[in-house]
C-alpha cells in the first residue's frame, strides 16, 4: 500500500478542522485543494470569491496560473465525493456538544436564488429569484437549516432544475418541484440523525398540500405558515380564510384579551416584545384546536392584525387539552408554537452570511457537480466559524431564550439574501456576545491569525 504523502498544513486552527476530512480525499492534491479553498472562502471579503480570488491571482489575467487551474480541477474534475464530505461535516457538528442538534430545535426549509448570466450553467434559467425580488436569469437552491436559540447551521442543499431545462419539461422523470425537493431534504436530515422538534417553513411550502401530506406520512411534526387569504370552499356565511378566522376571535384590549394569550419574546439585540397568539377555527379546512391540524395565529396587534407582524400557522402539534390516549406527537402550547416558528428567521441570517461573506453565489463553474461541491465547501467554511467561535467563548453568556429579530413576509425580506454585508459585522443590531456566526467580526479576528501565518504567496497552497 502506497504511503500517504504529508500535506502542508493549513494556517492556524483551520488545519485541525480540515484534517478531519483527509480520509475522504485520496490524493495530496485534493487535500491541498480543500485547504486552499476553505482558506480563500474564510479570508475577509474585499472582492468576489471566484477561483482566481481564492487562489490569490488577478481576476482575468491570472486565470491561467497553475494555482487557479489547480483549484479549477479540484472543484470540477478531481474524483472526490461532495456528499461524503457533507456527511462528515454533519458528523462533526453532531459530535460537538456546542453544535449538536437537540429536540428543542427546528429544521428550517427554504429556498434562495441568485442571478447568473447565460444558459450553459447547470440549473440556470429564467425564474423567480429571491435575491432580486423578481423573475430573472439565475439559479435556485432548496435548503435545510437546523436552528435553535443558540446555534444554526446548514444541513443539506439541492439545486432546483426548472422544467425548461429538461427534455420533457414537467413530464420529465428528473423533474422535482421545490416542495418535493424540500420533502427529500427532511428525509435526508432524519437519515443523518439530526434531531428536531418540528419542520418550519414559510407560506410557499405551507400552502403546498403535497408537502404537508409528505410530512404527515413521514410522521414529522411541522409548523408551517399559510397565506392569510388562503381560501377554502365553504357556505357563503361561513369562514373561508385564516384571516377571517382570526377576526372571529374575541379581543377587547390587553387588559381584556378574550381569546388571545400574551407571548413574551426576547430577541438577540436585547429588546423584548409582547406578541399575542390564539387557536383559531377554520372548519371548512378541518383546522381547529380539537382537530388533527391546528390553526394558530400570532400577532403583535390582535385588533388590526398587521401584515408584516402577523403569522398564520398550521401545525400538527396537538393542543395540550386535546383528549387523546396516546398522541403521536408531544402536545405544544401557544408559546412553543410561536417559539418554533420564530426560529425560522435564522435562515435569513444564514443567507446573509454565506452570501455576503463566504461567496455562496460567486462560483464560476458550469457543471452540476462543481456547483454542488462549491456549496458544500461554503457550508464547511460556515461550520468552521462555529467551531472557531466556541473555541473561544464570548465573554457575555448567551440568553437561553433569545430569538432572531422578526422578518417580514416572503418577498419583503428575501431581497437581502444577495446584498453585501456592511463592513465590520454581518448581523446588524446584534448585541455583543450574541453568538452569531460572523466571519468578519469574531471569526474574522481569529482568522487574522490565519492570514498572518499564511504562505508568502496564497496561490502556493493550491499549486
Amino acid at each position: 500500500m502506497t504511503k500517504r504523502l504529508p500535506c502542508p498544513p493549513a494556517p492556524g486552527p483551520l488545519e485541525d478542522y480540515a484534517a478531519q476530512f483527509d480520509a475522504l480525499l485520496g490524493s495530496l492534491a485534493q487535500r491541498r485543494g480543500l485547504r486552499a479553498y476553505l482558506q480563500g472562502l474564510l479570508l475577509p471579503r474585499d472582492r468576489n470569491k471566484t477561483l482566481t480570488c481564492l487562489a490569490g491571482a488577478e481576476p482575468i489575467v491570472g486565470a491561467q496560473q497553475g494555482a487557479v487551474q489547480g483549484l479549477q480541477f479540484f472543484l470540477s474534475e478531481s474524483p472526490w465525493d461532495h456528499e461524503q464530505l457533507n456527511q462528515r461535516r454533519l458528523e462533526l457538528l453532531l459530535g460537538d456538544p456546542a453544535t449538536a442538534p437537540h429536540e428543542r430545535g427546528v429544521l428550517v426549509i427554504d429556498d434562495t436564488g441568485d442571478r447568473k448570466d447565460g444558459h450553459h450553467t447547470a440549473h440556470v434559467a429564467r425564474q423567480y429569484l429571491g435575491s432580486v425580488g423578481k423573475t430573472d436569469n439565475g439559479i435556485v437552491a432548496v435548503t435545510s437549516l437546523w436552528a435553535s436559540e443558540r446555534v444554526y447551521w446548514p444541513a443539506h442543499v439541492q439545486p432546483y432544475t426548472p422544467a425548461s431545462r429538461l427534455p420533457k419539461g414537467k413530464r420529465d422523470s428528473g423533474f422535482r418541484t421545490k416542495p418535493q425537493l424540500a420533502a427529500e431534504l427532511v428525509a435526508a436530515a432524519q437519515q443523518a440523525g439530526i434531531a428536531f422538534r418540528a419542520v418550519v417553513a414559510d407560506c410557499f411550502y405551507g400552502d403546498n398540500e403535497g408537502f404537508v401530506e409528505a410530512l404527515g406520512h413521514a410522521r414529522v411534526a411541522f409548523v408551517l405558515q399559510v397565506k392569510p387569504r388562503k381560501g377554502v370552499w365553504a357556505p357563503a356565511d361561513a369562514v373561508h380564510t385564516p384571516q377571517e378566522a382570526a377576526r372571529q376571535l374575541a379581543w377587547t384590549s390587553p387588559a381584556e384579551p378574550g381569546d388571545w394569550t400574551p407571548i413574551p419574546r426576547r430577541f438577540r439585540d436585547g429588546h423584548t416584545q409582547t406578541w399575542w397568539a390564539a387557536d383559531a377555527r377554520l372548519p371548512a379546512a378541518g383546522w381547529g384546536p380539537d382537530r388533527r391540524l391546528r390553526l394558530v395565529v400570532a400577532t403583535t396587534d390582535p385588533a388590526t392584525l398587521p401584515k408584516l407582524t402577523t403569522w398564520y400557522l398550521v401545525t400538527n402539534l396537538p393542543h395540550p387539552k386535546r383528549r387523546r390516549a396516546r398522541p403521536a406527537l408531544a402536545p405544544a402550547d401557544l408559546a412553543e408554537v410561536v417559539r418554533l416558528y420564530g426560529l425560522r428567521n435564522w435562515v435569513e441570517q444564514g443567507y446573509k452570511q454565506v452570501k455576503g461573506e463566504l461567496g455562496w453565489a460567486d462560483f464560476q463553474v458550469r457543471s452540476d457537480r462543481a456547483i454542488r461541491r462549491h456549496w458544500t465547501l461554503v457550508c464547511c467554511a460556515f461550520s468552521f466559524c462555529w467551531r472557531a467561535w466556541y473555541a473561544k467563548p464570548p465573554s457575555a453568556p448567551l440568553p437561553p431564550d433569545a430569538q432572531p429579530a422578526p422578518a417580514g413576509a416572503r418577498g419583503a425580506q428575501v431581497r437581502r439574501h444577495g446584498g453585501q454585508a456592511r463592513p465590520g459585522r454581518v448581523a446588524a443590531g446584534a448585541a455583543p456576545g450574541a453568538g452569531l456566526v460572523d466571519p468578519v467580526g469574531r471569526a474574522g479576528a481569529l482568522l487574522a491569525g490565519v492570514v498572518d501565518q499564511a504562505p508568502a504567496s496564497p496561490a502556493g497552497t493550491a499549486a
